[in-house]
């Protein structure tokens, strides 16, 4: 639920990022539960997931935007692996490894989209989008407080309605700054 009397996004989001859009959260309940593995998928490169454009990948890792972002320049990185469980699934060298491309991706978002902090996290669950993976989410510059954190990134608060050419764009974007050697320690 929206703090403003128009319903709208904060004046803030709603300059940075457009307006929000209502989200299907039944229709993506099922999709989770009854449909193929989302990450395994758009590592398979299947039909449906254009928007998931991968903005890096090496031997063990991929990076991804999220499909529906619910702030800009939102991405998800996961083992190509299917593993569950962040403390079970992982060794120490294995989480140490998938941490260190989550800063690096981290770093890259910082690099092309404005934000004031980014929350990493992640989420899933064995009763739906059961692949291991990490939300990278920059918060843009000036979000009120009451729509920060968990409001920010709820999809209940609406998601950003984006073109797939400004995914195609965005990635491209994230391609070239991962390119370089930003966030791998070369950079500091």
């Amino acid at each position: 639920m929206s703090l403003y009397p128009s319903g709208e996004a904060s004046p803030v989001l709603a300059s940075k990022a457009g307006r929000k859009e209502a989200f299907d959260l039944a229709g993506y309940v099922r999709r989770a539960r009854s449909g193929p593995c989302f990450v395994c998928a758009v590592l398979a490169g299947a039909p449906g997931y254009d928007f998931e454009q991968i903005v890096f990948e090496d031997e063990h890792h991929v990076a991804f935007l999220d499909r529906y972002p619910t702030v800009p320049g939102k991405v998800l990185v996961a083992p190509k692996a299917h593993l569950e469980h962040v403390v079970r699934d992982l060794g120490e060298e294995a989480y140490l490894r998938l941490m260190r491309t989550v800063r690096r991706i981290a770093v890259a978002v910082e690099a092309v989209v404005p934000s004031e902090r980014t929350y990493l996290l992640s989420l899933g669950s064995q009763q739906g989008n059961t692949h291991l993976h990490w939300h990278i989410a920059p918060l843009p510059p000036g979000t009120p407080y009451p729509e920060q954190q968990f409001h920010a990134l709820m999809t209940e608060n609406g998601v950003i309605p984006w073109s797939l050419q400004q995914a195609f764009d965005l990635a491209e974007r994230l391609r070239a700054v991962l390119a370089g050697p930003v966030g791998t320690g070369q950079d500091e």
